[in-house]
């Protein structure tokens, strides 16, 4: 699992779309928000929590194609589905290399724009937290979605269409946890609403992913 886990990563900082173009879409989505709703620091302050959010799950979701396609399309798929490897531990490792490649970069960039939006001092830390624990859901409901589309040819829209619902609970408890942080209200109940979407995600959604998966390499 280790060495999948790596050569993903390798291959990941190789065609240059993993570490850096999330980023930089998450950053062009923050830096575009003042031009459009103008320069008044009460209203950026107010929808920071949810902007950023937003943000953030565009940027898991412009890359979620890359998941599964290149194995599919190079055959390294149907080799890792007769390898000893588990199919559930194959999509377990894509799934964790997206995070690595995508999901961490926002969660240690996100402070930084939250300057940007005028995000509250208190607001920083649940913000980090929260992302921190609702991307993970975000990889993982990606890969179920990158199961489902692989080997369609241009399937990008579809996967998105496909995943954009699923995304909604963690896009509402994930804004919600950095709102009440920001504002000084009790974020508990949001919090461990998230954990579970993210937990309950990563526990039973690989097992959906490889049964996907096996179904389309017949």
């Amino acid at each position: 699992m280790i060495a999948l886990l790596l050569r993903d990563l390798r291959l990941a900082l190789r065609a240059g779309g993993g570490f850096g173009l999330g980023l930089a879409f998450f950053l062009i989505v923050t830096v575009m928000v003042p031009f459009g709703v103008g320069p008044d620091a009460a209203l950026l302050s107010r929808i920071a929590p949810g902007v950023l959010w937003i943000g953030a799950l565009l940027a898991c979701l412009l890359s979620l194609d890359r998941i599964l396609a290149l194995d599919w399309e190079d055959g390294s798929l149907d080799l890792l589905a007769t390898a000893p490897l588990p199919m559930e531990a194959v999509v377990s490792v894509k799934a964790l290399a997206h995070w690595i490649t995508t999901g961490l970069p926002l969660v240690l960039a996100a402070p930084a724009l939250g300057v940007l939006l005028n995000l509250p001092p208190s607001g920083y830390l649940w913000l980090v937290l929260s992302l921190a624990l609702g991307t993970p859901a975000l990889s993982v409901i990606g890969t179920f979605g990158a199961a489902l589309t692989v080997g369609i040819k241009r399937g990008g829209l579809l996967l998105s269409l496909l995943v954009l619902p699923l995304y909604v609970p963690t896009l509402i408890f994930g804004a919600e946890v950095a709102r009440r942080g920001a504002e000084g209200l009790a974020v508990a109940t949001p919090l461990a609403m998230l954990g579970g979407i993210s937990f309950g995600a990563m526990a039973l959604l690989p097992f959906a992913s490889a049964v996907v998966l096996r179904i389309n390499l017949r």
